[in-house]
């Protein structure tokens, strides 16, 4: 069972892999984030639903994303999920973002753009909750 802090703004990294999750993690080195790796779909929508997330960071392989966007749009979650890719490529962008992703991001990850992402995808979840 996943427990969390009254504070903690709760990701889930999905099908990222590990060391593009760590290069995320790290650009994101705030205190209170917490970030939490799925696999599966299904893991994804269970532990989202669970912890209330936040955002969904997720593998920008389009099979991938547009799989848990239309899970979380027949489940009726409402979390904004952010496309992350390793090189940022314009029609990849502007894909993810057609099929209803919130936001896209590349690597190499500055702090100071993660800042910013975390904080545009928490005003997403904030609007698709009132």
């Amino acid at each position: 069972m996943l427990t969390q802090a009254v504070s903690t703004t709760n990701f889930i990294l999905h099908n990222l892999d590990e060391s593009l999750a760590a290069q995320l993690r790290k650009a994101a080195s705030d205190p209170g984030l917490a970030f939490y790796p799925t696999a599966s779909t299904a893991e994804c929508l269970a532990v989202a639903e669970q912890l209330h997330a936040d955002a969904v960071f997720c593998s920008s392989e389009p099979r991938g994303y547009r799989t848990l966007l239309d899970a979380i749009r027949r489940r009726g979650l409402s979390v904004p999920v952010v496309v992350v890719s390793r090189i940022p490529e314009v029609s990849e962008w502007l894909n993810a973002i057609e099929a209803g992703a919130t936001d896209y991001c590349a690597a190499p990850f500055e702090h100071r753009d993660m800042s910013w992402l975390i904080q545009s995808a928490l005003l997403a979840s904030q609007h698709v909750h009132v």
